[in-house]
């Protein structure tokens, strides 16, 4: 009889097992997505792809409907997969720019760069942080990537400390501002983020209008396609990195 009475909890419990494992991976059918008039993808609420027409649609409609997810901006299964990060910060992906000109640098995050590490990484102090970043934060400069000079694994790269140079130049021991895009942090935890001077500059397009950097677009973000064309720009007129490189 006990043996019975096993079997039947065993049975009970792997029952309940499963029933629990479908609700939490069960897809979210109640979550928004949103597409445009004329694609067949569904997307995140930021993604730059809907810049031109954006509609709210439940994630069961748009897959039961036939559209496919955004190789772009990936939208995965889960609710929060498509909201945007909660910090509180100003983001260009939200404010819907076309180009980091028009970023309103009064409403960006004010800090001071203590500490330089290379050409697009260096640690920045935030009197009073939002909920969600530190006091101290290192960032990696969101779009572009700088010869390497620090690499653990790599060589000094050609032009490396040309770029390092200029970013320490630039921002060390300055107050700067600070913009979020689509993603707050990468693997490594530091803070992806552009950053503005006093001037309204974006140092980040600078990196890369004056040939100290390539345009990275490993992964996306709201000024991808405006930064190469900075990178061709700066490649044309032999700036920097590409200086006597043959056309």
């Amino acid at each position: 009889m006990r043996a019975v009475l096993k079997a039947v909890r065993r049975t009970l419990f792997i029952c309940l097992l499963f029933a629990s494992a479908g609700s939490l991976y069960a897809a979210p059918s109640d979550s928004p997505v949103y597409v445009s008039n004329t694609g067949k993808k569904y997307h995140r609420i930021d993604c730059r792809l809907l810049r031109n027409s954006k509609h709210e649609i439940r994630f069961d409609d748009a897959v039961n409907t036939g559209y496919a997810p955004c190789a772009v901006c990936k939208p995965a299964g889960g609710n929060d997969a498509f909201k945007t990060d909660a910090v509180a910060a100003y983001r260009v992906n939200i404010a819907g720019l076309a180009s980091y000109r028009q970023a309103d640098i009064k409403k960006m995050l004010s800090a001071k760069v203590t500490r330089h590490v290379d050409g697009d990484t260096v640690h920045i102090t935030i009197e009073n942080p939002p909920a969600g970043l530190n006091r101290i934060e290192k960032i990696r400069m969101i779009g572009v990537d700088t010869p390497e000079t620090r690499h653990p694994n790599r060589a000094l790269e050609y032009f490396g400390v040309e770029s390092s140079g200029f970013t320490k130049d630039a921002l060390l021991n300055k107050d700067v501002l600070i913009a979020l895009d689509w993603d707050t942090r990468d693997k490594y935890g530091r803070l992806l983020a552009y950053i503005y001077t006093a001037d309204g500059k974006c140092h980040n397009a600078e990196l890369i209008k004056q040939g100290f950097a390539h345009a990275y677009t490993r992964f996306p973000f709201q000024f991808l396609e405006e930064f190469l064309r900075l990178e061709q720009e700066a490649r044309a007129g032999n700036k920097g990195l590409w200086a006597g490189e043959k056309s």
